[in-house]
């Protein structure tokens, strides 16, 4: 059972070093095509950012839902009526 545990470990490790690379590329193919690179080159750029603001608006939608997908505006911090200390409530 061991070995196969390591064995997932190890694929982790290398699944996360492909994303790190492929990322790497992505960033690297942004600048090139902002300094004119060849076309192949604006279309990975164009598929980075595109990527990017889906990973952005996922954040956004996640950090308006709570944590706990409630929907409250509270946040992890709290925020909420009265959680200043001071004891004001909402009104």
């Amino acid at each position: 059972m061991r070995e196969r545990t390591e064995g997932l470990g190890n694929m982790v490790g290398v699944v996360l070093v492909a994303v790190l690379v492929l990322v790497g590329g992505g960033c690297a193919c942004v600048v090139w095509a902002q300094r004119g690179g060849p076309g192949w080159v604006r279309v990975v750029a164009a598929v980075t950012l595109g990527a990017g603001e889906l990973v952005r608006s996922a954040a956004k939608a996640r950090r308006r839902r709570g944590p706990n997908g409630s929907g409250g505006d509270a946040g992890v911090l709290g925020g909420g009526c009265g959680s200043d200390g001071g004891g004001s409530g909402c009104s």
